[in-house]
């Protein structure tokens, strides 16, 4: 779960910067973010990061957070707006063949995936296998070998 959650917001990330326009700034000028310019950028870089910690399942937890605030964003921004049938606040409507909440379920799916799997890493954590585990284990280790026998 860490490692498919993780790499699906590390490739987006990566492909912000790639696809400035599709993906990024552009994508986000489009969408009435504010200051796109600096949005699009800022949240490649958090994805990147925080994507690769959970690749890792380093600081799991923590690199959960910003990327449920940043997918929660992204469904407010994105998917809301299909429900209503038109944009709300600075939000616009994309272009789609039908509106509403069967037409949103469709089109978030992919985003609610991603933040069920980050409320499960915010909960369970990293797992037994990754750096966090390796991590604990360690500080454990050391405690063990210096409290007397």
């Amino acid at each position: 779960m860490r490692v498919i959650v993780g790499w699906v917001f590390l490739s987006e990330g990566v492909q912000k910067f790639l696809l400035p326009d599709a993906l990024g700034v552009g994508r986000f000028a489009q969408i009435g973010i504010p200051l796109p310019h600096v949005m699009g950028p800022f949240v490649g870089v958090v994805e990147i990061i925080c994507g690769a910690l959970l690749v890792v399942g380093l600081l799991t937890r923590l690199a959960a957070l910003p990327l449920l605030i940043n997918i929660s964003v992204a469904i407010l921004s994105t998917k809301v707006p299909i429900v209503f049938g038109h944009g709300y606040w600075m939000f616009t409507l994309p272009k789609l063949p039908r509106y509403g909440f069967w037409s949103m379920m469709h089109e978030a799916r992919t985003d609610l995936s991603m933040w069920m799997g980050l409320a499960f890493l915010l909960i369970v954590g990293a797992g037994s296998i990754s750096l966090d585990a390796l991590m604990t284990r360690r500080v454990a280790a050391g405690r063990d070998a210096g409290s007397p026998s």
